[in-house]
């Protein structure tokens, strides 16, 4: 007797041996025909999946992340198979499910076009009618390095060469293909209802530009075509959202071949920088936080003993001073350690929090760069906090509490995720035990649900990751708050307790924004580059319909910018809606149009963003709403 405990408790008895898609049939039909794969105590494998002994079973549908991956990594399967039948020359690499969609990487020698990409995509076509079965097999390590050496699969050759000898390997087949894979998929080729390939690209072999450039095709796929056709909307709403395209028609920031990976923020983008920054000081006062400024290069000695060189030091660069070796930091923590280091500590003054804006450099393969999104050099927002043991969690729940007001200041929703222990890091079980129990206890005492991402967190500590759901429903990783117990023991960190002995602090690594550039270019993308009020370079944008009315204009400008206001007066010899267009294309939120009848009676006609034409307005009336709207950073979008 087999006994399968369900998601909601229930538990079901079966006689013998059975499958998750049995489980699924004994439910209903209904269930069955919905289930994509399933989660047999914490594991996702496919539906056929036999089951031998008592266990937790979760069926998993297109509403789980992990049903949908399991139809993509079919999709991916399928998208190879396609190229191997028209093209079986082509040499395979690899194929992941991702999020919302698959790619595969192939060695070809000619140039996957457009043209092309239409052609696989209708072949994948056939392949999902032909509703093929994918069956799961398994060889040894030597058998299955031979099957790929016989059909002249290199890439796939050398993954299995670096595994261990006596390793097991898993393949699915699907008709005439068979692919080296760990799984899991659905259950046949027919279960994809809707398929796009959307892109080409390229990609290094296993990531590594000593390595050959293979070419990358991404693609999607669905249960239903309204489903796709939705997500080709978003996609297409996305590319005029672009923070690249709209950074440089709005003058905010550029790139340049003469530093990859290293913007250049202009004027306009300075000025939403500043007020970022300007926000970040205010909230992080009143928070009683001190900012500190520590230094861009340190000795290279300093990265041994926080790990950091173990752990990174293939994402850092190096420099020599007088003779010795130094390094440009990766992280601000080492930093805020010395600050820390530098005087002696009570208790009483624990907790210790303090702020950093901090630039640092990060070595990224240039494939990688994707405008303000992954760059070379960025800021941090970063803090540290030194306490007790006693104060993880109200600490812990202080942050929180203050990266929920910052996110609700733009309007972001957000989810969060527990990361636990990966298996490179350092520590012991225990202290990675109480630091995880930390975050969770805070976690639930601030009354947010989260999920459980395991393995994932950084080296020296498990970690609460935030991330926002913006305006199109994209996810992005921005703020996080990691609890550490192995540094502060690295650098032999103290304070004097009330015994008068010598203790050991526990500290905390948070940022709110992630990067400051990474959340402009989140921002442009929000906002579709309409920033708030408060945000916007030019807040107001004066427009004279003639030249009469250009010193009214001038006077009404030094009044605006007496009170803080950000205004332009646009006086160019051009006629009104021109000026109108140019100003709407710059995305400003207020309009002031001044001809003969605002002139003479003293008053100003006002056009908003948001609310449209406002008609007449006196000066002081304007003055005041827009310095609340400004004040209480109001998003009206």
């Amino acid at each position: 007797m087999i006994k399968v405990t369900l998601k909601d408790g229930k538990v079901l008895e079966f006689d013998g041996k059975i499958t998750a898609a049995d489980v699924a049939k004994s439910i209903s039909m209904g269930l069955f025909r919905a289930s994509l794969a399933a989660k047999v105590n914490s594991k996702v494998v496919d539906l056929n999946t036999e089951i031998t002994s008592d266990c937790e079973i979760e069926l998993l549908t297109a509403d789980s992340e992990e049903g949908m991956g399991a139809l993509r990594h079919t999709s991916a399967h399928i998208l190879a198979q396609a190229v191997k039948r028209l093209y079986p020359e082509v040499k395979l690499a690899i194929g992941p499910a991702i999020d919302n969609g698959y790619y595969y990487d192939f060695d070809a020698d000619f140039a996957i076009t457009p043209e092309i990409l239409d052609k696989i995509e209708k072949e994948m076509a056939k392949i999902v009618k032909e509703d093929l079965e994918l069956e799961r097999f398994e060889m040894s390590r030597n058998e299955a390095i031979e099957f790929f050496k016989n059909q002249g699969e290199i890439y796939k050759v050398e993954l299995i060469e670096d595994l261990p000898e006596d390793e097991i390997i898993s393949f699915y087949k699907q008709g005439e293909f068979t692919d080296l894979c760990a799984g899991p998929h659905v259950a046949s080729t027919g279960k994809v209802k809707a398929i796009k390939l959307l892109s080409i690209a390229g990609a290094y072999w296993r990531g590594d530009e000593k390595n050959k450039m293979l070419q990358r095709v991404y693609g999607t796929s669905f249960l239903k075509k309204s489903e796709l056709e939705e997500y080709l909307n978003m996609l297409e709403e996305a590319k005029k959202r672009d923070h690249r395209k709209l950074g440089k028609e709005l003058d905010l920031f550029s790139m340049n071949e003469a530093g990859p990976g290293f913007p250049f923020f202009h004027p306009k983008g300075m000025v939403v920088r500043n007020e970022l920054e300007n926000f970040w000081r205010k909230i992080h006062a009143k928070n009683k936080y001190n900012e500190i400024k520590t230094p861009i290069i340190l000795s290279e000695e300093l990265w041994h003993t926080s790990g950091h060189w173990d752990h990174y030091k293939d994402n850092m660069y190096f420099t020599k001073i007088d003779g010795a070796d130094y390094a440009v930091k990766p992280m601000n923590c080492p930093g805020s350690i010395l600050v820390y280091k530098s005087g002696m500590h009570s208790y009483r003054d624990l907790p210790v929090k303090m702020g950093e804006l901090g630039l640092v450099h990060r070595h990224e393969i240039s494939g990688a760069l994707h405008g303000l999104m992954r760059v070379r050099t960025f800021t941090q927002d970063d803090a540290h906090i030194f306490m007790t043991k006693s104060q993880i969690k109200d600490e812990v729940l202080g942050v929180i509490n203050l990266i929920d007001t910052v996110y609700k200041t733009f309007g972001f929703e957000y989810n969060v995720e527990l990361s636990t222990r990966p298996e490179s890091s350092m520590g012991s079980d225990e202290d990675w035990e109480a630091a995880t129990n930390g975050l969770s206890d805070a976690l639930d005492a601030a009354g947010l649900s989260y999920k459980i991402n395991e393995g994932d967190g950084a080296f020296y500590g498990p970690k609460i990751d935030f991330k926002l759901k913006d305006c199109l429903g994209r996810t992005w990783q921005c703020g996080t708050i990691q609890l550490d117990f192995q540094l502060p023991e690295r650098f032999d960190l103290n304070y004097i307790g009330e015994d008068g002995e010598k203790h050991r602090p526990v500290m905390v690594h948070r940022v709110v924004f992630g990067s400051i550039e990474r959340f402009i270019g989140i921002l442009i993308e929000h906002f579709a580059g309409a920033f708030p009020t408060w945000l916007a370079p030019v807040q107001v944008k004066i427009l004279p319909v003639t030249d009469r009315a250009n010193e009214y204009a001038k006077n009404l400008e030094a009044k605006l910018l007496d009170n803080d206001i950000r205004v332009e007066v646009d006086t160019r010899n051009e006629k009104i809606g021109y000026k109108i267009r140019e100003a709407q294309l710059q995305k400003s939120p207020y309009m002031i149009i001044l001809g003969d009848k605002e002139v003479e009676a003293g008053n100003l006609s006002v056009r908003s963003r948001v609310k449209g034409d406002m008609g007449a307005v006196s000066v002081d009336e304007f003055i005041a709403s827009i310095k609340e709207e400004i004040l209480n950073r109001t998003i009206n979008q």
